[in-house]
């Protein structure tokens, strides 16, 4: 990637190929880049995206419903699924057991 900067040294294009406006070359994951590319959002799609995550653990929460209720089962979803539910899952379990605010002395973690 290859951007074009402002006389602030800001970034305001990018190409993909280098030219005369687009002569410095720039990593894909660096920061300022992802900055640009996140501030060139449309206000509907950085509203999508800061719903995805809680319809992900709607679609979870969904899922482990039709399977306690015996409509699928866990096997019935493709392996990818099953691995990332499984991961997910784990993930959640070990956030539960960590507890900040504890009358105990220890805190399990």
């Amino acid at each position: 990637m290859f951007v074009k900067r402002n006389s602030a040294g800001e970034i305001i294009a990018l190409g993909r190929q280098e030219d005369g406006e687009f002569a410095e070359a720039i990593a894909s994951d660096s920061r300022e880049l992802l900055a640009f590319l996140q501030s060139a959002k449309s206000a509907e799609q950085l509203a999508l995206e800061q719903t995805d995550q809680t319809m992900a653990r709607v679609l979870e929460d969904v899922i482990d419903l039709l399977v306690e209720q015996g409509v699928i089962r866990f096997t019935d979803l493709p392996l990818p699924a099953q691995q990332k539910l499984l991961a997910r899952r784990e993930l959640r379990g070990r956030r539960a057991g960590i507890y900040l605010l504890d009358d105990s002395e220890q805190l399990p973690l």
